[in-house]
């Protein structure tokens, strides 16, 4: 059958070569120099703002409320980051170092190492069993392997809850943070400075919140749990929360042969693109349109949103789309326990299938 890649592909052909779906994409891929430094500006003044509220508000209430509006504001920070990253969010390649640096600050993310992480290891094999390790799933026999603290603790981290307990160990404190040569056997000279860099500026915002205590006669402990702990907590319960919904849902497969990872097309199978009302899409940066940055990371966060549209209306039926609801998510989460590389799909911890088996 011949297919015209001009028009939508018909659901039973051949999906078209990663390049075709980029062409389609290509009109999307213009960035915006001075678009990108508003956004960095607008979340910068957002972040300060809402720390200043954390130390001129009373009620500690007020201050908590203030400290969870800054975690998230980090979040659109470290979007931005991570567009600046993946060079897509302007088109000079130093300045997108530059921005990529400033916005990670704030989630005291070193930005060398996740370039490493997430550029080559995560979009170089996503889901591919040994080589993407961002909430890889055990097999029945591996999670029977585990010792009984490691088993109770991978229960902990795909119940649903604590998504920013699985990001803050297992990718921020082990790959990133002054990570040891188990979890990264390369050294590289930037890897350390980076580490420096965010490490100063977080020693600096808590000695700034101290500071401020004694000068203003407010509790030192109250200003450093809602003005520093809360907003990396809430930063890491976000992006724990993010990455997981991104790759992880009983129509997503993993896989453990690199031949039929490839075959799958994995950048358009592995992905998800979870929905919520526009207003929150924008909030979030456009960054759940997830299957539109996967087939072509040079696309900006500002254009996504029409970049996903694109693929859906090329590609009916391929992509994963769901509406968010927290009754989904949970049921996910219920679901999505262990991996039957055999079978292919989801299983419970006692090996019973609970997604559609789509066989060897």
């Amino acid at each position: 059958m011949t297919v015209d890649f001009t028009r939508p592909v018909p659901p039973d052909a051949p999906l078209p070569h990663r390049k075709v779906l980029r062409q389609w994409l290509l009109p999307l891929s213009a960035k915006a120099t001075t678009l990108a430094l508003v956004l960095l500006l607008v979340d910068w003044l957002l972040l300060a703002a809402a720390i200043a509220g954390t130390v001129l508000l009373q009620p500690a209430w007020a201050k908590l409320m203030c400290g969870l509006a800054a975690g998230f504001v980090i979040g659109r920070l470290f979007i931005i980051g991570h567009d600046a990253c993946h060079q897509s969010l302007t088109p000079h390649r130093t300045l997108n170092k530059w921005i990529g640096r400033i916005a990670f600050l704030p989630s005291l993310t070193p930005y060398s190492l996740w370039d490493i992480g997430h550029n080559v290891v995560h979009h170089g094999y996503t889901n591919l069993k040994g080589f993407d390790f961002v909430w890889a799933p055990y097999t029945r026999e591996e999670f029977a392997a585990l010792s009984p603290g490691q088993r109770l603790l991978g229960r902990i981290y795909r119940s649903g809850w604590t998504p920013g307990l699985y990001y803050m160990v297992e990718i921020w404190w082990k790959r990133m943070f002054f990570p040891n040569r188990r979890h990264m056997p390369t050294s590289r000279p930037m890897f350390l400075l980076d580490n420096l860099l965010v490490s100063a500026f977080g020693l600096f915002w808590a000695a700034g919140l101290v500071a401020t205590a004694l000068a203003t006669g407010q509790s030192v402990t109250v200003l450093l749990l809602t003005g520093w702990v809360a907003p990396f907590l809430f930063w890491c319960a976000m992006i724990g929360f993010v990455v997981y919904v991104h790759h992880t849902h009983t129509a997503v497969s993993w896989h453990e042969e690199r031949g039929a990872w490839s075959r799958a097309q994995p950048f358009v199978s592995t992905t998800v693109h979870l929905t919520f009302p526009p207003a929150i899409g924008g909030l979030l940066h456009h960054i759940m349109e997830h299957t539109a940055h996967h087939v072509d990371m040079g696309i900006p966060l500002y254009r996504l949103r029409q970049a996903q549209a694109t693929l859906e209306k090329m590609l009916p039926g391929r992509i994963v789309v769901q509406r968010f609801s927290w009754r989904w998510y949970f049921e996910t989460a219920r679901r999505c326990k262990l991996y039957d590389f055999t079978r292919r799909c989801w299983t419970d911890y006692a090996g019973r299938a609970t997604s559609e088996p789509l066989g060897a």
